[in-house]
C-alpha cells in the first residue's frame, strides 16, 4: 500500500472515494487478522463485496480488547481513550504519525483555513491530565502552527484566559476557544462576555462533571453567556484519525476521505436512509494501518443535505470523551 496515503487526501468525488475504499478494504480484510476473522464469522465473501455500502464495519469495542492493525509494523506511538476508573479504554496503534497530522491539518484547512490565522485558546483539563490523547496531540500541533505566543492550553488559569480573549477581541483578531463541554460551561458562567471574533468549539466530554444536560441546552447557555450566534463542534474519537466539524449547532460535515453511514438499530448489517435515526458507522480512509470501517456506539442520522447529527449513545455503552451530549 505504498503511496496510498497521498491518494487518500487527494479524493475529490464519490467515485474516487469508492475506488480507494474498496482497495483499502481488500488490503485490510487480508492483512488485518482480527478484521479477517470478524468477516469470516459474519459468513461474508470478501470477493463478492464491490460496493462501499456492503463493506462490514468492525465494532469499535475491539479497540479495547485487541491490537487493531493491518500489516506488520512497529508502532510509532499509540493513542488511548479516556475512561473512568476500572473501565477498559481503547488503544489505537499508529504506524505513521504523519498520516494523522496530514489528516487533521488538511481537514482543519478545509473547514477553517490556515491555523496561522487564529489564536487558539484550549480548555482541555481532563485530556491534559492523562497520557496518549489524540485530541491533545492535534491541538498542540495547531497551537504550534498558529505561531502566536498568545495561543496555548489553559487549566486553572482562567483569569488569564479571560484577559487574553478580551485583548484579542479588542484587536479584532480571529481566535478559537476550544474545550471540553464542562470546562466551557464553567468558563461561560464565570466570565460572561460578547464575542465577535472568537469561535467557540466544543469537543464533548461531560464525564459526569456537571448535571447532565442536552446538547441544545448547553449550546443555548454558551450562546447566551458568550454572545455568539452558534457553537462549533469537533467530532472525533481515539479510534479514528479524521474529524468531522460542525459550524451550526451540531450538524457535522466530513472531509472527502471520511464518510458516515447509519445502520438499523435492530439489524446492524443493514444500512438505512437519510432522515432516520440509527447507529453511526464511519469509513475513515486515514485509518489505513488499523481499520477504516468502524461501527461506533453513537446514535445519529444523516440529514437531507448530507450533514449528520449525533443524538446520543447506545444503552449501557461506555461514555466516550468526544461529542457525546444527547440532543
Amino acid at each position: 500500500m505504498e503511496g496510498i496515503a497521498n491518494k487518500i487526501f487527494q479524493i475529490s468525488n464519490s467515485d474516487e472515494f469508492q475506488k480507494l475504499a474498496l482497495k483499502i478494504f481488500r488490503f485490510q480484510s487480508e492483512k488485518n487478522s482480527l478484521y479477517n476473522l470478524y468477516i469470516k464469522e459474519l459468513k461474508m465473501e470478501i470477493a463478492s463485496i464491490n460496493n462501499v455500502k456492503d463493506i462490514p464495519f468492525l465494532p469499535v469495542e475491539f479497540f479495547k480488547t485487541h491490537q487493531v492493525f493491518s500489516g506488520e509494523f512497529v508502532p510509532e506511538r499509540f493513542f488511548s481513550s479516556s475512561g473512568t476508573t476500572g473501565q477498559k479504554t481503547s488503544s489505537h496503534y499508529i504506524s505513521d504519525i504523519r498520516i494523522y497530522e496530514q489528516s487533521f491539518l488538511q481537514c482543519f484547512n478545509i473547514f477553517y483555513g490556515k491555523p496561522s490565522d487564529y489564536f487558539f485558546y484550549c480548555l482541555l483539563p481532563s485530556y491534559l491530565e492523562r497520557e496518549g490523547s489524540s485530541l491533545v496531540y492535534m491541538t498542540k500541533k495547531l497551537i504550534e502552527l498558529s505561531g502566536h505566543k498568545e495561543s496555548g492550553f489553559f487549566l486553572s488559569n482562567t483569569d488569564e484566559l479571560y484577559a487574553s480573549i478580551l485583548k484579542s477581541e479588542e484587536k479584532n483578531q480571529k481566535a478559537i476557544l476550544l474545550g471540553v463541554s464542562y470546562a466551557l460551561l464553567d468558563f461561560a458562567e464565570k466570565y460572561p462576555m460578547k464575542l465577535q471574533h472568537t469561535l467557540v468549539m466544543e469537543t464533548g466530554g461531560m464525564k459526569g462533571r456537571k448535571k447532565e444536560i442536552t446538547r441544545h441546552e448547553m449550546y443555548d447557555f454558551l450562546k447566551q453567556n458568550l454572545g455568539i450566534a452558534a457553537v462549533h463542534s469537533e467530532y472525533g474519537m481515539t479510534e479514528l484519525l479524521s474529524q468531522a466539524y460542525s459550524s451550526a449547532d451540531g450538524t457535522y460535515q466530513t472531509p472527502p476521505w471520511m464518510k458516515v453511514f447509519i445502520r438499523d438499530l435492530n439489524d446492524p448489517l443493514t444500512l438505512i436512509g437519510k432522515g432516520k435515526t440509527g447507529g453511526i458507522n464511519i469509513i475513515d480512509l486515514a485509518n489505513i494501518h488499523s481499520c477504516s470501517f468502524i461501527e461506533t456506539k453513537d446514535l445519529g442520522r444523516i440529514n437531507r443535505d448530507g450533514t449528520f447529527e449525533v443524538s446520543g449513545r447506545f444503552d449501557n455503552s461506555d461514555i466516550r470523551g468526544c461529542s457525546l451530549m444527547v440532543s
